[in-house]
């Protein structure tokens, strides 16, 4: 049933749509359960936003890149996402792969975040990252310190 549950908001979750100027920034975000992150970012999607990937953005956390189109993604140097197989609890509380939720989870990325996953094994329990100019080369670059230089007030030109 919680398949089924996150599947169904999953589906939800890639059709909603909205036009925003407003920017959300995920800096240290170490993921969590899936459907809160789907929930989190139907509201996200429908919303308009634009998303700066300035940090770790790991397990669930990596939703967004298929909740929220690519074009209103982009990451800085400091971007950092961390991916690996969907678990559950299992007997004597040790974490079982739950492999149905790492084939949703897995549907959700956009192809080229598919292929770069592809090509390090999958989704296993084993956490892999995306960073640096494998993930500047998928998403465009935020230049969050150009833009903090060019708001600041320069000093007046000495007077002679």
């Amino acid at each position: 049933m919680k398949f089924v549950t996150g599947l169904l908001a999953a589906v939800l979750l890639l059709a909603g749509m909205g036009a925003s100027h407003a920017v959300v920034r995920i800096a240290d975000d170490r993921g969590g359960r899936i459907g809160t992150y789907v929930d989190k970012y139907q509201g996200l999607r429908s919303s308009g936003e634009t998303v700066i990937i300035d940090g770790l953005c790991a397990s669930a956390c990596t939703i967004v890149l298929g909740a929220v189109p690519r074009d209103r993604i982009c990451v800085t140097s400091a971007a950092n996402l961390g991916f690996h197989a969907a678990w559950d609890f299992g007997p004597n509380g040790r974490a079982v792969t739950n492999t149905e939720a790492t084939q949703m989870l897995y549907s959700m990325y956009p192809a080229p975040v598919k292929r770069w996953i592809s090509a390090r094994g999958g989704l296993t329990p084993k956490m892999i990252f995306l960073r640096g100019k494998a993930l500047q080369a998928m998403y465009k670059p935020c230049y969050l310190d150009a833009q903090a230089s060019a708001n600041k007030p320069r000093a007046a030109a000495p007077s002679r």
